[in-house]
This record gives C-alpha cells, structure tokens and sequence, in this order.
C-alpha cells in the first residue's frame, strides 16, 4: 500500500471512522487497472487511490456503501458482458469504460473497533476486561472506586461512562456490579443505547432493578435489549468462565444479527435506498439524487453514468428513446 493511503487508513482508524480498502484483484485487457492498484474510500464517499478509469467510480461507491452498511466483505466486477461473467460470491456490473475489458475489485470493510464498557469492579468485571481486549475491542472499566492498578488491560478506567461517540462504533455494556450502585449503573448503560448489554445477577435482581429505574422514569422498552442473566449457559463457575459465557453470547448475538442482514451473494444490479434510473446507452443503474450527467428529451429526463453515453445519446435521441419505448 502506498505512503498516502496508509497515512490516511491511520488517521481514520485513529478517529474511529469506518472506510472500505478496494483492491484490483484480477483484469483482461484493455482495463486501465491494474492487480494491486488500489484505493481508500470513506463513509463519506470520497476515493483516495486509483482503481481504473472514471466510469468505475460510481460503481465501486455504491458497492463501497453497501459493504459498510453489511460490514461485510465483496467481491465486484466489472464486465462488458455480465451475464457471462456471474459467479458464485461475485457482485456483477456492466462495464461502461469505451476501453473495455473486464476487472475484479475486493471491497473490505474496516469498522471502528467494538467498544465495551464493563461497569463494576468484582472479578467477573476484571476478567471482561482482560478476555475483551484479547476480542480486539476497546475496553473500558466505570466504577467510581476503579484504580488504574486493577484494570491494567483496560483502554480507559472511569469514574463514570463516557457518552457514545458520533462514530458507528458498536457499544456492548455488562453491568457486575454484583449490589454496589446497580441502579446507577444500569441507568447509564441504557443511557448509552448500546448494541449488547447484560446485566450479571439474578432474575428476581435485575427484576428489582428494572421496575426502580421505570418507576424512576426509565423507558420500558429500552430494557428489551438487556440479556439477563448474562453470558450462554456454559456452567461456568469461576470469574473466568462466567466472562467467557458473555463475551460468547456477545459474538453469537452480533453474529447472528449480521446473517439476517446479508444479501443474496450473487446480483447483478446495486440495492440502495436512493432512487435509481437506466442509462439508455449501456444499461448501467445511475442513482438520481447527484446524478451529473444529465439530459432532457421527449417530455422525460435522461440520466447517464459517464459524458461520453449522455454524447452518443444527445447525438441520435429518438432512436434511443425509441429502443426504450421497445423494450418497455
């Protein structure tokens, strides 16, 4: 990877902000690309790198979008005959580039690493500490009495929860508190609308707990995503294992919420809430909200993905009105 991209994935890691690494994977001639050309491309939808000639981009952005929104990896091509070239795992597009040729593209989501907050400072609560920062996440231990000295693996010891970041940062919050300030410490949990949360107690506890906090004006709903107890049945016994028993519902929840989200592996056409239009001239699906290549004819808007199909349309616009009109 180049200098400047590797200075920029830093710098968005640092502010823990998501971006998609793309990468050309495989081309035929006569694609501009190259295997190992590459780019960078933020939640914003800005494109540092190269990855071929200007009618990629607004393919690769769409499919860029669409794998952070999944947090899943994709692989996309682009083909001037796309029916011949579906494969299995493979996300298809029609190749628009007069140059022509047919190049493969790997989008890899890279998401801001999972926050956990573990509030209390019982052994239960250590150990989550010590087993979510081996999971790669950001750790934090809340207890007004927590010292530095007894969570050494933790990213930051708080007297109170920070407030969730503008970030889309997954938040897991644990509550082992086990009787001292529970209360408190639920009610900031929820405040952080997290992703996971658990609470470590008995049920008839955290039943006490819960109807305080509503009488107290907690929403009842904002208790729906609270698991208690917390953690997989494991017959777990020690600290250890009842802090591995979370940490694996943890990841069987956020696993299992993923596969709902997953699309069909194999398409031919980009899924996006923004309304879409046909470029007459290549078939390519340009999103309308932006779109800068732009025509008016016959009463209707036209809408293209590159100046060059808006030239070849402008040039002849009844026969290609007339071989939509056909095809319709």
């Amino acid at each position: 990877m180049r200098k400047e991209l590797l200075t920029l994935a830093a710098d968005l890691a640092q502010r823990g902000e998501p971006y998609v690494f793309a990468v050309v994977v495989r081309r035929e001639p006569a694609s501009s690309a190259q295997p190992g050309d590459m780019a960078l491309i933020t939640e914003a939808g800005a494109m540092h790198g190269w990855l071929g000639g200007s009618c990629v981009k607004p393919t690769i952005l769409r499919e860029a979008k669409e794998a952070l929104r999944e947090g899943r990896p994709r692989v996309v091509a682009l083909s001037p005959e796309p029916a011949r070239d579906r494969r299995p795992g493979v996300v298809v597009h029609p190749m628009t580039c007069h140059s022509g040729g047919t190049v493969d593209i790997y989008l890899e989501p890279v998401l801001p690493a999972a926050r956990l907050v573990v509030f209390g400072t019982a052994p239960t609560a250590r150990a989550l500490c010590r087993l979510g920062k081996a999971m790669g996440w950001v750790v934090e231990a809340v207890d007004p009495d927590a010292e530095r000295a007894v969570f050494p693996d933790a990213d930051a010891v708080l007297a109170h929860a920070q407030p969730r970041d503008a970030s889309r940062r997954e938040i897991y919050v644990v509550v082992a508190t086990m009787g001292q300030r529970d209360e408190e410490a639920l009610r900031e949990a929820l405040a952080l609308e997290p992703t996971w949360a658990g609470v470590v107690a008995s049920r008839k506890r955290y039943a006490e707990l819960r109807e305080t906090l509503v009488m107290g004006g907690a929403s009842a709903s904002s208790f729906e995503r609270v698991k208690n107890p917390a953690g997989l049945d494991l017959g777990g016994r020690t600290a250890e294992e009842i802090a591995l028993s979370i940490v694996a519902e943890v990841v069987r929840d956020r696993r299992a919420a993923e596969l709902k989200a997953v699309e069909p592996a194999v398409r031919t056409a980009p899924v996006a809430n923004d309304e879409t239009a046909i470029d007459p001239i290549c078939g390519m699906t340009v999103v309308i909200a932006g779109a800068r290549h732009v025509a008016e004819h016959g009463g209707r808007t036209w809408y293209f993905c590159n100046p060059r199909c808006r030239e070849r349309f402008l040039a002849t616009p009844e026969r290609w009105a007339a071989e939509v009109g056909a095809a319709s």
